[in-house]
């Protein structure tokens, strides 16, 4: 049954199994976001908690846009397994560190599966991918500029209070 099934795709198997794995991958980065929204607000950060349930949202979008593409070419979609998350941070800053270093764990993800997507001549998928390139150069960008904040206006005294304000406009310019 798989060889009949395998037949009616071309999608190869070790880039279907890559694409499921980022869609587990951005399924984990929605649920963390998720976490990283419920720290702030628990501790005080409304617009932070808004900002971050915004990402989850997009994070799970994307986990669906793959989703789909691997169910539209004739591919075995993996509804993914999230394991627990992180929901305790150190710092206000500490939660914004952890977003940028998931950003870029996910655009690193997405630049192997294009280097492979390329070596196995899947165009298809290649193409599909580029759109996830560019969104991920503006993912970097706002997870890094929202760090560079607390570097301008600092956490002392009301510093927090502002950064927190602040934090509303990044990501709203694009």
């Amino acid at each position: 049954m798989r060889d009949l099934l395998r037949q009616r795709t071309s999608l190869k198997e070790e880039i279907e199994i890559l694409l499921n794995n980022q869609v587990k991958m951005e399924a984990e980065a929605s649920a963390k976001y998720l976490a990283m929204a419920s720290w702030c607000d628990r501790n005080g950060f409304k617009n932070s908690a808004k900002y971050f349930l915004k990402q989850s949202d997009e994070e799970r979008g994307h986990m669906l846009k793959i989703f789909n593409y691997i169910m539209t070419v004739g591919g075995t979609a993996v509804s993914p397994e999230v394991a627990a998350v992180k929901q305790e941070f150190a710092t206000f800053r500490s939660v914004f560190e952890a977003a940028l270093q998931s950003e870029i764990a996910v655009t690193q993800s997405i630049n192997r599966i294009v280097t492979q997507s390329r070596r196995e001549e899947d165009y298809g998928t290649e193409n599909f991918l580029q759109w996830f390139v560019n969104e991920q150069i503006e993912e970097e960008d706002n997870a890094r500029r929202a760090i560079e904040l607390f570097d301008v206006i600092g956490e002392e005294g009301t510093g927090q209070y502002f950064i927190d304000k602040a934090i509303v406009k990044i990501g709203s310019e694009h």
